[in-house]
C-alpha cells in the first residue's frame, strides 16, 4: 500500500490497552526523503500506541526505488544504510545535531515527537535471502525477517544460511533475531479448506506475483557478494525458476510445496510447528489474507487461526528472551510458556 504508516496509526489506536505489537514492514528508508520523516512517523505510532512499535526498515524493492522513484540501482544500498544510521540517531540523541552525509543534508535534527521505547524500538530487517542484509542485521542487532512467498521448503535453504552466517560470526543463536513469512490459510476441513481458498491462492501466484524477471534484480540493486552467494548457493536460479512456473501450478501444487500451509487446524498447526523447528524462527509472520480473498472469508481465516491454530504455537523457543519485540509486551509470553 502507499502509506503503511497511514494504517498502523489506525491499528495502534482500535488496539490500545491489548497486548498486540504494531509491526511496521513499513516505510521504505531509500524512497522517504528526508528519511527523518520515518523516524518521527514511527515515533508517533510508538506514542499512539504506548509503546508497541515494533519498526520494519526495509530497502524497498527494484521495482518502486529503481523504476518508479528514479533511484539508481547502485545508490540503492548506500542510501539505506545512511537513511538508517540517520533514524537511529535522530532517536537516540538528545541533543540537536546536524547531518552531513552523502545523501542528506540537515542543518538541524531535532525530531519531535520521541518514541516512548527506550533507547528506541526494535528494528525487523526484510530481506529476501542477501548477504548484505544478513550482515546488516547481525552488525546492528536487528531481527532479520525473510519474507517469501514461496513457503517453507524453498526458505529453508535461505535461513540455513542465515544461521551459519550467525554462528560464523559467534553471536547468539537466540530464534527471535529470526522471522518467516508464511502464506497461511485455515478452514474446518482440509476438504472445505480447498473449496474455499483454492480460486483465491491461485489468483495471488497467478496476478499479485506476475512479475517481468528484468523488473526483479536490475543491475547494481544487489552488491556483489551477494550476487555471488545467490548463485554459487543455487538460490538465484531457484527464485528464477520458481518465479517461471507459477502460472502452472495448481492449488495442490502449492498446498504439496508449503507455499501455502492449508488445510483444517490440525493440518495447519502440524505444518507450521514442523516449519518453525525446521527453520528456527521466532517470530512467524502469518499471511491470512491472500490474493482475491473477500472479507468475510479473511476474517474467517484469521479467527480459526488465533482460535484454533496460535494457542498451539506460542511455547516455541518460550526459554529464549524476545529482546525484538517491545518491552511492555514481553511478559504475556513469557507467561504463556512458563
Amino acid at each position: 500500500m502507499p502509506g503503511p504508516n497511514l494504517m498502523g496509526s489506525i491499528l495502534s489506536k482500535l488496539t490500545n490497552g491489548l497486548d498486540v505489537g504494531i509491526v511496521q514492514m513499513g516505510s521504505t528508508l531509500p524512497t522517504t526523503n528526508p528519511p527523518i520523516r520515518v523516524a518521527e512517523e514511527y515515533a508517533m505510532l510508538d506514542c499512539i500506541s504506548g509503546g508497541r512499535l515494533v519498526a520494519g526498515m526495509p530497502l524497498g524493492s527494484s521495482m518502486d526505488a529503481n523504476l518508479i522513484y528514479g533511484i539508481p540501482p547502485i545508490e540503492q544500498r548506500e542510501r539505506y544504510y545512511e537513511a538508517h544510521d540517520l533514524i537511529i540517531k535522530a532517536w537516540t540523541s538528545r541533543e540537536m545535531f546536524a547531518w552531513n552525509g552523502k545523501y542528506q543534508k540537515l542543518g538541524m535534527v531535532n525530531i519531535w515527537p520521541r518514541p516512548i521505547q527506550q533507547p528506541h524500538p526494535p528494528v525487523w530487517v526484510p530481506g529476501l535471502g542477501s548477504v548484505s542484509t544478513w550482515d546488516f542485521a547481525a552488525k546492528n542487532d536487528h531481527c532479520y525477517c525473510y519474507l517469501s512467498y514461496f513457503g517453507n521448503n524453498l526458505g529453508k535453504t535461505v535461513m540455513d544460511g542465515f544461521w551459519e552466517f550467525v554462528d560464523q560470526r559467534g553471536l547468539n543463536p537466540n530464534p527471535h533475531r529470526a522471522g518467516f513469512l508464511q502464506l497461511v490459510a485455515v478452514s474446518e476441513t482440509d476438504a472445505q479448506a480447498e473449496k474455499d481458498y483454492a480460486a483465491h491462492v491461485k489468483y495471488f501466484y497467478d496476478k499479485c506475483l506476475h512479475i517481468p524477471p528484468i523488473y526483479l534484480g536490475p543491475p547494481g540493486h544487489q552488491d556483489f557478494r551477494s550476487l555471488e552467494h545467490g548463485i554459487r548457493t543455487g538460490t538465484t536460479t531457484r527464485t528464477a525458476e520458481t518465479f517461471g512456473r507459477l502460472k502452472d501450478m495448481t492449488f495442490k501444487d502449492f498446498v504439496d510445496g508449503q507455499f501455502v500451509i492449508c488445510g483444517s487446524p490440525a493440518t495447519v498447526r502440524d505444518q507450521l510447528q514442523g516449519a518453525i523447528e525446521k527453520l528456527r524462527v521466532g517470530n512467524l509472520m502469518v499471511l491470512l489474507h491472500i490474493g482475491s480473498m473477500p472479507h468475510e472469508l479473511t476474517l474467517k481465516n484469521i479467527d480459526l487461526f488465533a482460535t484454533e491454530v496460535l494457542p498451539h504455537l506460542r511455547h516455541n523457543f518460550s526459554e529464549w528472551e524476545n529482546r525484538w519485540w517491545p518491552e511492555s509486551l514481553r511478559h504475556e509470553r513469557q507467561a504463556v510458556g512458563a
